[in-house]
């Protein structure tokens, strides 16, 4: 079975399940207003109206994810399509020439669902401590999946070890403080996942825009995401030890 029918193949199995699990909400989705106001508390009371890009982030997502909600899409089943099209990622970008143009845009979505899932989540009152887990869990999972599908299109492998080290020590910082009594933290870096997004699907478009230097392009794109990544550590590094140090041991 070839790479194509087995990702055809998953993606009708999925398009199937989520029907069949889907449950309408018992009560009126909110608006973008209530939306918000339901985020903050999930997020330690954060604003993100306060922040352009994460405002501008969540209202895309909500766009998208309200009518998704209405018909009764389960979290769970859009994690799930978030890993999907990650892996989906791999194919127009495996074909070479102006395929990764579209493989750019695949992880895109892949990124995106992966907003979608706590969204519908937020909209519909089905956040749950097992979601907030399988999402983290699929968050790393996409995580590799970016670093191996920009290095496909050329970009080196040691740089994306070095990437994948700073963001995943920033990941593990974030959880180990929390489990220190930070809760949520209310910090957005500037190397959270959304940028990661931003730079693979970059790297990876715009190798398919400028074929001969696809692997030059798709290193600038790594390489800016790895620049961010430690940068984003370090801010994190600081925040943390400021409030755990006023925290009781």
């Amino acid at each position: 079975m070839t790479p194509l029918v087995l990702l055809l193949a998953t993606g009708a199995a999925l398009v199937a399940l989520s029907l069949v699990t889907a449950r309408p909400p018992t009560a009126p989705i909110p608006d973008l207003a209530g939306y918000f106001e339901r985020w903050a508390p999930l997020h330690n009371g954060y604003d993100p109206r306060g922040n352009p890009w994460l405002r501008g982030w969540l209202i895309m997502s909500y766009r998208i994810a309200r009518p998704l909600a209405r018909r009764g899409v389960l979290p769970d089943m859009l994690t799930v399509w978030s890993i999907w099209l990650a892996f989906a990622v791999f194919v127009p970008a495996a074909a070479g020439g102006r395929w990764p143009m579209l493989a750019g845009w695949i992880l895109v979505a892949s990124g995106l669902g992966d907003t979608l899932d706590g969204c519908v989540a937020v909209l519909t009152d089905r956040t749950t401590r097992w979601g907030y887990v399988f999402d983290s869990f699929a968050d790393r999972i996409n995580d590799v999946v970016y670093l191996f599908a920009i290095v496909s299109v050329g970009a080196p492998a040691e740089l994306a070890l070095a990437a994948g080290l700073a963001f995943g020590l920033l990941e593990y910082l974030r959880a180990r403080a929390g489990n220190a009594g930070m809760g949520e933290i209310g910090v957005v870096t500037v190397g959270e996942r959304a940028m990661r997004v931003i730079f693979c699907s970059a790297g990876i478009h715009f190798g398919g825009v400028f074929v001969d230097r696809a692997p030059l392009v798709a290193t600038l794109g790594l390489a800016a995401l790895t620049t961010f990544s430690v940068v984003g550590l370090v801010q994190l590094v600081v925040v943390v030890r400021r409030r755990l140090i006023g925290l009781p041991s």
